[in-house]
């Protein structure tokens, strides 16, 4: 049988072979709404077992064929969850002593049984029943909860080794195009909002400082370009676009100089304007 999700009633299972006992019992304990099934051997009590879920038994002890330690101690193996009380007489104490031992029965109470203790002990049976099933459901959901812990863990491992993997390649990429430009023949010098110099390779360096220490990197555009060039980086700011097919030549230091000037933006966030300087 599959677990259900919650016992949804208190199901009693009485097995006694004498039908006035079943009775006397069903009558004593009928006010407690548990559903009370019924049941005059042990192997009568096993195969309903087999079909219906029971939360507390209460088996005699002296029954043909099969005595209700024979009886519980099988119920122990096949349904190790349902609670097991057994109504014996004192003369029986052997017998029952042995089964309380090897863990068979979880209460044993006296024939002739008192109504009062005989429905306390079963309803705290069924508390210590339902007490179990709510701490394997916990058990449970907490073992579901921890395999979907480490399945998130699992994935977001994979999506940061991935992410990594893609920085370092975007990083190597960013190496290789700083080494180009590094070692292009020309002045490239790229311009932010701000009139700030973000961008230089070697040759603008050399071309606009000079041999001066340090690069053009972090200083205002307008220190170091001539007004000329500046004139038209304020155009593209300003909306005015040049034809980025159309050079300029300007001479600056004394040496003429094709000057291009393009807006940057068009397929990314960031806007600026790159200077391309070459001396002719």
């Amino acid at each position: 049988m599959t677990d259900p999700e919650s016992p949804s009633e208190r199901v009693l299972l009485l097995v006694d072979d004498e039908i006035n006992i079943v009775k006397a019992l069903k009558r004593s304990l009928r006010r407690d709404g548990y559903q009370i099934l019924t049941a005059n051997s042990g192997a009568e009590g096993l195969e309903l077992l087999g079909r219906q879920r029971v939360g507390v038994i209460v088996s005699d002890q002296r029954m043909p064929h099969m005595t209700g330690a024979e009886f519980l101690s099988e119920v122990k193996v096949l349904y190790p969850d349902t609670m097991r009380i057994m109504l014996s007489g004192y003369t029986d104490l052997e017998s029952v002593t042995n089964a309380i031992n090897e863990g068979a029965i979880y209460k044993f109470l006296t024939k002739p049984w008192e109504d009062d203790l005989l429905r306390d002990n079963i309803r705290i049976a069924f508390e210590h029943y339902e007490m179990a099933f709510d701490n394997r459901r916990l058990t449970a959901e907490l073992q579901s909860a921890n395999e979907e812990l480490q399945q998130f863990n699992r994935e977001l491992e994979r999506q940061v080794k991935e992410k990594t993997r893609e920085i370092i390649r975007n990083v190597n990429l960013l190496q290789v195009s700083q080494e180009i430009l590094e070692h292009l023949p020309v002045a490239v010098v790229g311009i932010d909002e701000q009139g700030m110099i973000a961008v230089s390779n070697h040759e603008s360096d050399k071309m606009l400082l000079g041999p001066s220490v340090g690069g053009l990197v972090g200083l205002q555009a307008s220190k170091v370009m001539p007004s000329e060039v500046m004139n038209w980086v304020e155009q593209c700011f300003g909306g005015v676009l040049p034809d980025n097919n159309t050079a300029r030549i300007l001479t600056l230091g004394g040496v003429e100089t094709t000057v291009s000037v393009r807006a940057m933006g068009y397929s990314s966030g960031a806007r600026g304007v790159i200077v391309v300087l070459i001396q002719v």
